[in-house]
């Protein structure tokens, strides 16, 4: 028999458990009694994308586990399991997009995630407000910029008969390059493409952060005789780690997504060898060969892939800097 102790406890907590109130009270509270609708309206349109454009459509990944056609409803299509996946992995082009897709993200990251690091603190550190506005907007226009019109820039550009860049090396006696066709080019032209593009846009978040830092610290700082490259190390880097931190652990859980749109437009029968990745190779299956369940497979493996890479650096950021996304 239960004692009278445990009567009386168990009394206790089916009480408070009335008493407590349930999701639609609290949200009722908070919407009526706090005021606090507006918040929840101005979050609304980002809510309902998110629904719209990111967990509806995971009804479709279950296409990578039949064999659909478009002139079928995916209900009717057979299941055949982890088929298209086994397909892929045994396929020939298998450890080429694998290489291609991992040497040009790392690469990327390699040399595009730093840079806007460092614009941010070189910015922040410099006195000029004019000086500081006009470079933000010059660095933050190319952003604007549409894929298509950057790659016919770059193909303008990089031209081996009428481009600026080999007239250039013609003046030196250097024989004029194929960029854009040499696959041994891709990368660079890829990478350093992106930089230009995308540096100014990326680093307004660092330099937001850094715009919070407490001036009183700087003027400490210069008090005890510190140097500016002593404030960098000391000042602005700390201030600027969670969010560099938080950026790199993003970036690394999209460490396959490539850029599928700037690489098909600057992709060429002659660089195929280099320039061939996940995203293309699926827009082609897919798009205009309508394998649609081996497509679906591809793009499900390489997200996988992602989101494995993001739960290890994670817990390998939580253990050596104490920051992380969860």
């Amino acid at each position: 028999m239960q004692s009278k102790e445990s009567v009386v406890a168990a009394n206790t907590n089916i009480e408070k458990s009335k008493m407590q109130p349930t999701f639609l009270q609290r949200l009722r509270r908070r919407l009526v009694t706090r005021g606090e609708w507006q918040l929840y309206l101005l979050i609304l349109p980002t809510v309902i994308y998110f629904i719209i454009f990111h967990y509806i459509p995971m009804y479709g990944i279950q296409i990578a586990f039949r064999n659909y056609s478009i002139t079928k409803p995916l209900s009717a299509a057979k299941w055949v399991g982890f088929q298209y996946f086994e397909r892929f992995l045994n396929s020939p082009m298998f450890p080429q997009l694998f290489r291609n897709t991992l040497i040009l993200s790392f690469y990327d990251l390699f040399i595009g995630f730093p840079f806007p690091v460092i614009f941010a603190v070189v910015l922040n550190q410099t006195q000029s407000k004019k000086l500081v506005k006009f470079t933000q907007t010059v660095t933050f226009a190319p952003y604007f910029i549409s894929m298509v019109v950057l790659v016919g820039m770059l193909n303008l550009f990089l031209s081996p008969t009428t481009g600026l860049v080999n007239k250039m090396l013609g003046a030196f006696g250097i024989e004029p390059v194929y960029f854009m066709a040499e696959p041994q080019w891709f990368r660079h032209v890829y990478v350093f493409s992106n930089v230009w593009q995308r540096t100014g846009y990326q680093a307004i978040i660092y330099f937001a952060a850094l715009t919070s830092v407490d001036p009183e610290l700087y003027e400490a700082a210069t008090i005890d005789g510190a140097t500016r490259l002593q404030k960098i190390w000391y000042i602005d880097l700390p201030s600027i780690t969670p969010t560099v931190v938080t950026m790199l652990l993003l970036a690394v859980g999209k460490i396959l997504n490539v850029d599928t749109q700037r690489t098909l437009l600057m992709q060429a029968p002659t660089n195929l060898v280099t320039s061939e990745i996940f995203g293309t190779y699926v827009y082609k299956v897919g798009l205009i060969n309508t394998q649609f369940s081996y497509s679906t497979a591809i793009d499900l493996f390489k997200t996988l892939i992602n989101l494995t890479l993001l739960i290890v650096t994670n817990q390998i950021s939580r253990k050596l800097t104490d920051e992380s996304l969860w």
